[in-house]
């Protein structure tokens, strides 16, 4: 019999695998960042020490989502300083694009508008799904509408 999914397994199945996506993403944006620091900054139009910098927090980020992902079960605590570490970042982001929104370019701005929001949904999802990223191994059963 052929491996079969529905929708809501799929979706179930990347909620498990959350923390893994999200310290993938910050992993690989801190190697990015830090590799291409120089050329960014020319797209950018923004300083290579503040791209050098956003690299190192994400990889200090992206290290400690690491150490969770690799944790079963999660303790609370931690769940929740992750969560309030993204919403932080993202209302930093936030902050820099209007900041720098005089001065940088279209793609610098673009990328911290982007930043923002993709580690502000990570935090909505890890907070919302917060019960099955502390265990993974937890069965949660849909319910139905109708």
């Amino acid at each position: 019999m052929p491996f079969v999914t529905t929708p809501e397994l799929l979706h179930m199945r990347v909620l498990r695998n959350l923390l893994w996506i999200d310290c993938s993403g910050a992993l690989l944006a801190a190697a990015v960042m830090v590799a291409c620091s120089g050329w960014l900054s020319r797209l950018y139009l923004l300083p290579a020490e503040l791209l050098v910098g956003m690299g190192a927090v994400n990889a200090a980020y992206g290290t400690f989502s690491l150490s969770l992902a690799l944790r079963n079960p999660r303790p609370r605590s931690l769940l929740l300083l992750l969560v309030i570490a993204n919403a932080s970042w993202a209302g930093l982001c936030g902050i820099a694009a209007v900041v720098a929104a005089t001065s940088a370019s279209a793609f610098g701005v673009a990328h911290l508008v982007f930043e923002g929001l993709y580690v502000g949904g990570l935090a909505v999802l890890e907070w919302s799904n917060r019960e099955v990223l502390l265990d993974p191994t937890t069965v949660v059963h849909a319910t139905s509408t109708t």
